[in-house]
C-alpha cells in the first residue's frame, strides 16, 4: 500500500483501531506511511492522542455553561432525537 491508498478521510475513520493496535499490520503500515506524507494527519493524530490524554481528567463542571450547550445542540444536531 502506497500513501495515495490511505486518503485522509479514511485516516479520520481509521485513527482509532490504529491508536488502540487493532489494525491488521498491512493497513497499520499503510496509515503510518501516509502520515509521515501528511503534515494535516499527523497533527490530528497527535490530536486524537492528546484528546484520550486528557478525557479522563476533565469533569462536566470544568466546562462553562455556555460551551456545554454548544456542545449538547451540536450533538443534538447530529443525532436528533
Amino acid at each position: 500500500m502506497a500513501y495515495e491508498d490511505v486518503p485522509c478521510q479514511d485516516i479520520v475513520v481509521l485513527v482509532t483501531d490504529y491508536l488502540e493496535g487493532a489494525l491488521p499490520q498491512d493497513r497499520a503500515a499503510a496509515v503510518e506511511r501516509h502520515l509521515v506524507m501528511c503534515d494535516g494527519c499527523a497533527v490530528y493524530l497527535e490530536q486524537m492522542r492528546e484528546t484520550i490524554r486528557i478525557r479522563g481528567t476533565l469533569r462536566q463542571e470544568d466546562v462553562p455553561d455556555e460551551v456545554m450547550d454548544v456542545l449538547l445542540d451540536a450533538f443534538r444536531g447530529q443525532h436528533p432525537s
